[in-house]
């Protein structure tokens, strides 16, 4: 498969999530301001909208849930069809929650992404897409200045053949850890017609996990996108890997991160000006 710039491409963004740990935020994440105003969760150009705007022409799918109607106000304007993610499950059921839309465009260059990561920009989705004329999937990988409980890349020469989760590797030896480079900036591109067999199988193989819910633990199912790369690997499928800095891939998802955010938005129209 190759691609031109001229050719469209499906788009699916995860934006169901209320951000936790946003303390004091009720929203949507995905709806805080890159420009803030009165205050760090007040102002305009929501990170959504950002991320919208810097994807390949072509369908756009959006993934809602909390504050879902708030989500397709302001993103009226960009012609998306939205998919509702009836629990949030995991990228996985994100993933899940988007199968009509992938079965119902005709666009095989599939990116999918993340409402909360504004500072990528539309050449990095366009690289993730070029990769698809040689791999089947395509994962946005990062050197991080810290892993911290990130992700990593098992690779093979260039392609990549697993995610490996933190609780994983962190009982990896010290040669297997210095193996592994890039994290996993959960963006990835694929094939749509390689991508649509693997989600009877992503449906039927959930994780159970233990989570806190105010004072209780509980165990619920989750979804996790991941498990797909190890698993077309597995079959045969090659996977490659772009790298992206680590500044333009951070996720949006503590307020700390919302103002380091912020003032890179700031600085980049700035720099536009001058």
């Amino acid at each position: 498969m190759k691609h031109s710039k001229s050719e469209k491409v499906a788009n699916v963004v995860f934006a169901a999530g209320k951000g936790s740990r946003m303390l004091g935020y009720e929203g949507n994440k995905t709806l805080l301001p890159l420009v803030p105003k009165d205050s760090l969760y007040k102002g305009e150009r929501p990170l959504l909208v950002e991320v919208l705007t810097n994807l390949p022409s072509g369908p756009k799918g959006i993934v809602v849930h909390h504050c879902a109607e708030d989500v397709q106000r302001i993103t009226k304007g960009f012609g998306a069809v939205y998919l509702f993610q009836p629990v949030t499950n995991g990228t996985g059921g994100a993933l899940l929650a988007a199968r009509p839309f992938l079965e119902s465009v005709s666009e095989e260059a599939v990116i999918i992404t993340m409402g909360d990561v504004p500072m990528i920009e539309p050449t990095t989705y366009e690289k993730l897409v070029s990769g698809l004329g040689a791999h089947q999937l395509m994962v946005l990988g990062f050197v991080p200045r810290d892993r911290g409980q990130y992700g990593m890349l098992e690779m093979e020469g260039d392609r990549v053949l697993r995610i490996v989760e933190w609780k994983y590797w962190k009982t990896f030896s010290a040669e297997e850890q210095s193996r592994l480079k890039y994290c996993n900036a959960g963006v990835y591109a694929v094939r749509r017609n390689a991508l649509l067999p693997y989600l009877e199988q992503l449906a039927g193989r959930p994780h159970r996990v233990r989570k806190q819910r105010g004072e209780e633990w509980v165990t619920i199912e989750e979804y996790f996108l991941t498990d797909l790369v190890e698993w077309m690997s597995a079959d045969g499928l090659s996977i490659g890997i772009v790298e992206a800095l680590e500044e333009e891939v951070m996720g949006v998802d503590t307020p700390e991160a919302l103002g380091k955010a912020q003032a890179r938005y700031a600085e980049k129209l700035r720099n536009q000006r001058s």
